[in-house]
């Protein structure tokens, strides 16, 4: 199992976190996602390294911007 945190920008309440964990949830191989709104972090847990071009286009879907 691989975890990996990223900074994501523009999240400011649940609805956000809702909309980013769907999205990133849809990559092959994530088996979990947990968004802290208030420290503007996603943590992702998959069974395989994912590529950040991956990670990014899907936060990039919600709306949001990958730091």
């Amino acid at each position: 199992m691989t975890v990996s945190t990223y900074r994501v920008i523009g999240m400011a309440c649940g609805h956000c976190a809702g909309f980013v964990t769907e999205e990133i949830e849809r990559i092959p191989g994530v088996t979990a996602v947990a968004v802290d709104v208030e420290h503007d972090t996603v943590t992702v847990n998959s069974n395989r390294l994912l590529d950040i071009a991956e990670v990014r286009a899907a936060v990039e879907e919600a709306g949001y911007e990958l730091h």
